[in-house]
């Protein structure tokens, strides 16, 4: 996923926040009132679409259908899917009218996007937020979708999924955590998986324990590039006392500390009462004289903070992530480094 052009290309849409008026405020997470999409049944119909980046070819869509197929639902395609404008799927106008489209159709159960990318901050100030309000249903993705997650959280408080996309590698495993989820609305423990191997001990999946304890609240968080760049838009939510996650990928680690420094200045590291980091996949050294690692900028901005925190959990640019709800309140152990849901994510 190529995300560097994101903070230019959110600027266009930050031009016309002034339309929100009042209503662009940050509703504080303790006044909140959560929307949650109803459960998902086999037989029920998923609409796919392409809100980001353009897709590189018809297999896309055919994996991502055949995935559903196999899951037991039925799909409607997103009409929009195949176009591309530049790098993304279609023009405003057209991942729009898929959007909405899917939301208005009373067939439709849930969503899934095919694909992350770049483009869906281009699109946050257009969202006909009262139609989803009125609709609301199971949406999943991530990376580029965090921007789309994170506004529905905050302008209606709809609740959300951070997870794998339509052309994600879907293991057994993963099926099994997603089925647990949607069907059965289960109370979900992510915890990462302890397995070793012939290995004498275990050297994949471990966490990083940056400060001990156990901690409650509202979880919220996503890709690092599009939360520091929702800083100071109407889009991005109240964060006191909720517990942020944070992934990010093919970066180098000195636009990483600088979106860190980004949300410290922005007062959101303050407001946070947990912080879990998943990966950094593919992020690499500054070039230069020297370069930071993850550990050390983790250790600059987070250890400080004086609250549960840990990293290396499975979230992000990887196969078998967690798949997230936004929005509900969990138990995180930063010692044990499991992320607990308190609530059920669904109706």
């Amino acid at each position: 996923m190529n995300k560097r052009h994101f903070l230019k290309s959110f600027g266009l849409g930050v031009v016309s926040l002034g339309f929100w008026s009042n209503e662009s405020r940050a509703v504080p997470l303790a006044l909140k009132r959560t929307l949650k999409p109803a459960t998902l049944n086999v037989g029920d119909c998923i609409g796919i679409i392409a809100p980001a980046g353009a897709l590189d070819s018809e297999r896309s869509i055919l994996v991502t259908k055949e995935l559903l197929e196999k899951l037991g639902f039925r799909v409607k395609e997103g009409e929009h899917i195949r176009s591309r404008y530049g790098n993304l799927a279609g023009t405003d106008e057209e991942r729009l009218a898929d959007i909405h489209q899917m939301f208005a159709d009373p067939q439709v159960q849930g969503v899934v996007c095919i694909r992350g990318g770049t483009g869906v901050s281009r699109l946050l100030d257009r969202i006909d937020y009262s139609l989803i309000a009125k609709n609301p249903k199971v949406i999943l993705g991530y990376s580029d979708i965090t921007g789309l997650i994170l506004a529905l959280y905050t302008k209606i408080g709809l609740v959300s999924f951070h997870g794998a996309v339509g052309t994600s590698t879907w293991s057994s495993q993963l099926v099994e955590k997603f089925e647990e989820q949607f069907f059965e609305n289960k109370l979900q423990k992510f915890v990462n998986p302890a397995k070793k191997g012939d290995t004498f001990i275990q050297y994949n999946d471990r966490i990083r324990t940056i400060h001990e304890g156990r901690v409650e609240g509202v979880l919220l968080g996503g890709n690092l590039t599009l939360v520091s760049g929702l800083c100071g838009s109407a889009f991005l939510p109240d964060f006191k006392d909720a517990i942020l996650f944070i992934e990010e990928v093919d970066e180098d680690y000195g636009r990483v500390d600088r979106m860190f420094c980004q949300l410290k200045n922005a007062g959101i590291l303050a407001a946070i009462k947990g912080f879990v980091f998943g990966n950094c996949t593919d992020c690499s050294p500054t070039s230069g004289y020297g370069s930071f690692n993850l550990d050390q900028i983790l250790d600059d901005y987070i250890r400080p903070l004086n609250i549960p925190s840990y990293s290396g959990a499975r979230i992000g640019h990887i196969s078998d992530q967690f798949i997230l709800p936004v929005g509900v309140t969990v138990r995180m152990d930063a010692t044990a480094g499991i992320i607990e849901l308190l609530e059920p994510a669904l109706n």
